[in-house]
């Protein structure tokens, strides 16, 4: 798969900070070419603390304002802010309906989500079920919602009219077919992180510094290239070629 810089982006995640950990290279990157993306958290973030003195409602605001602050560092300038309660997104047909008006009314050429595939990463985590629901219902508002017209006709009395997609990006998945060169953007990645002050403290170790850049150089492994984000890229806008035999 060859990188493009697609002309519009919505990025769907569950959490704030996620985009920062998953992707943040890659949309600053294409904010740098000329993109103009913006993001959508499904969840208020508000299970995010062990903190015996914060309470969900104060942690949901303190999250909601750190992503605003991260995706500005990026140049991001709209954020969507679904509101489904921390760790118990679960992908039902009224949050896959909620996808699929955004899409209609963000109009992106690609839509970039986690891999609701990714299960675990080797003995060392077990990825977060909102990680996976958020995939999960993400997929499904793409195809057949976004696109089918007849699909919600309660949609089309909004306004809001089928979008055809140039492509989906997964982030955080184990089989990418895209590396994209973020060499120029780790310092950007790094900043927009280090808004999530409710989750990485007002001082972050330097061992997240190292984390982040040493996960960039693991995925850009076998590029010609030192720093790297992965996905797996489904692209709609070009003539089907069927898969070289290996």
């Amino acid at each position: 798969m060859d990188y493009w810089t697609p002309a519009s982006a919505l990025v769907v995640m569950a959490h704030p900070d996620d985009i920062e950990f998953g992707c943040a290279g890659t949309v600053a990157r294409w904010v740098a070419e000329g993109a103009t993306v913006t993001y959508a958290l499904l969840t208020n973030g508000a299970a995010g603390s062990s903190d015996p003195r914060m309470t969900r409602q104060r942690l949901a605001e303190l999250r909601e304002a750190e992503q605003r602050a991260a995706a500005k560092v990026l140049g991001v300038e709209e954020v969507d802010f679904l509101g489904y309660e921390d760790g118990l997104l679960e992908p039902t047909l009224e949050v896959r309906k909620e996808v699929v008006r955004l899409i209609r009314r963000r109009r992106p050429e690609v839509v970039v989500t986690t891999d609701p595939t990714t299960r675990y990463f080797a003995d060392r985590y077990i990825n977060h079920p909102d990680h996976r629901a958020a995939g999960e219902v993400t997929l499904a508002a793409v195809i057949p919602g976004a696109d089918t017209r007849l699909a919600y006709p309660e949609l089309l009395e909004e306004g809001l009219e089928p979008v055809k997609l140039a492509g989906v990006w997964l982030s955080m998945g184990l089989d990418p077919n895209l590396v994209v060169d973020v060499g120029d953007f780790v310092d950007k990645k790094l900043e927009s992180l280090r808004c999530h002050v409710s989750q990485i403290g007002d001082d972050p170790p330097a061992e997240l510094s190292g984390w982040v850049t040493g996960m960039a150089e693991f995925m850009a492994a076998e590029q010609s290239f030192r720093y790297g984000e992965a996905f797996k890229v489904f692209r709609f806008d070009q003539p089907w070629q069927p898969p070289e035999r290996r």
